[in-house]
């Protein structure tokens, strides 16, 4: 999750930047509308931080490295944010605890507001006489929200599902969104999922990472070779109607489909299916709804997918098998975040022989993150990024429902620990030909 290697030899686009810089704030905002100052503060667990926490650590982050370093006599906002708002800089110095981040009743949403819009001033008007070093940190600053923007609906999500009350963020929408009926071209009694097919994936050398002058976060680079063996990959991901077969068949009592951590965990923690699933629900940002069994199950771990995968005498994709086959779609396609309105997966039906490589669930990989032959670290506190954390986790492709349309590549790599699923995590299997 940090920019380029090459951060300060990039070209950015004035005015473009200018108009996707306003655009960015002004959803995280949109995005907290209808919350109130209780609903933003709360934190239902270490790994989720409040919605209000969001808003300030991107605030921070444009605040600290755009402002600060490179626009001259700026003075903070408030000195004593720096500590609240940090995330996990070290090099920035000492931060409040994440697992604590809830207790801030102080600043309170509407002084966060304030110090959003006074930090987008300041950004907007000096933009003009920044150096290409600060426009590139704030095209990387403008990337790192959107991945907030993502995190803060699935934190919210968590969070009001803890309430026996399941307080809806949004109404309702149709079944099927008008802008998903447009990109796919169908209507909603024909949006239903098809049958599985294998679709067989590229073969031989084929090129990694991302190549380009375009926006990309360090852990994509730099560009490398890899061998692809013969496999084929499952037209579209894993549905609900799948998965409820798996429960049905005793998957989560059976030890011989499970990781020994994976075994071990679902014991432990009880876990008998998805996240948010209770009975004929599940919990979504728009209150509990009946589950649809033709849409892409999600909140599922990284053990939960490679069981199912083991169920169905498959496997999971390696990134890299995934990547050569998503080179050939448009990331900008597919059910993502387009504005503040309900957000649950859905499949999109298309002509394609490969279904929804983008957007609706990110897709488990069976590869862990871990840097490209020839990464390195960026200089300077940006570089705490990404490369701290290639330890323990692993790939997922894709992105999601709540993806800002327009964040992702081929290359995009998000990762999690193999245990967690609060976020819109699905699975597309594969299998050895």
């Amino acid at each position: 999750m940090a920019g380029r290697n090459d951060t300060s030899h990039r070209a950015v686009p004035l005015e473009k930047l200018g108009r996707s810089f306003a655009a960015t704030r002004r959803l995280s905002i949109d995005l907290v509308a209808t919350l109130s100052d209780a609903d933003a503060t709360a934190q239902s667990m270490p790994d989720a931080s409040p919605a209000k926490w969001h808003l300030a650590h991107t605030t921070w982050f444009f605040e600290t490295f755009v402002l600060r370093d490179h626009l001259l006599g700026y003075r903070l906002f408030d000195e004593r944010y720096p500590y609240l708002f940090n995330s996990y800089y070290d090099s920035e110095g000492p931060r409040h605890a994440r697992p604590n981040r809830g207790v801030l009743t102080r600043p309170t949403l509407d002084e966060i507001c304030v110090w959003r819009a006074h930090v987008d001033a300041e950004v907007q008007s000096a933009l003009p006489a920044f150096s290409a070093l600060a426009l590139s940190l704030i095209e990387l600053g403008i990337h790192h929200e959107q991945q907030h923007q993502e995190l803060l609906l699935t934190d919210i999500k968590h969070l009001f599902a803890q309430n026996p009350i399941g307080p809806a963020v949004w109404a309702r929408e149709p079944v099927i969104p008008s802008e998903v009926a447009q990109i796919s071209g169908t209507s909603a009694s024909a949006s239903r999922a098809g049958a599985m097919r294998w679709i067989k994936g590229a073969e031989g050398v084929v090129p990694i990472g991302h190549d380009g002058d375009a926006f990309a976060f360090d852990c994509e680079l730099p560009q490398f070779s890899v061998l692809l063996t013969p496999h084929a990959l499952a037209s579209r991901p894993v549905t609900n109607g799948e998965w409820r077969e798996f429960i049905a068949d005793g998957g989560y009592h059976t030890s011989s489909l499970w990781l020994s951590d994976g075994w071990a965990w679902v014991k432990a923690e009880d876990i008998d299916g998805p996240a948010y699933w209770r009975d004929e629900q599940y919990f979504t940002l728009s209150g509990w709804r009946d589950i649809d069994p033709a849409a892409p199950v999600t909140h599922i771990s990284f053990f939960e997918a490679d069981a199912f995968a083991t169920w169905a005498g498959a496997r999971l994709p390696t990134e890299f098998e995934w990547e050569a086959a998503a080179a050939a779609f448009d990331p900008r396609d597919g059910h993502q975040l387009d504005s503040a309105r309900p957000v649950q997966p859905r499949m999109v039906a298309s002509n394609a022989k490969l279904q929804q490589m983008f957007g609706s669930v990110w897709e488990w990989t069976g590869s862990a993150y871990r840097p490209y032959p020839g990464f390195r670290v960026a200089p300077g506190a940006v570089g705490e990024y990404n490369g701290k954390f290639m330890n323990g986790q692993f790939v997922l492709r894709g992105g999601s429902c709540a993806t800002p349309r327009g964040h992702l590549r081929a290359s995009y790599r998000n990762f999690f620990y193999p245990h967690q699923r609060w976020q819109f995590t699905g699975v597309r299997l594969a299998k050895d030909l």
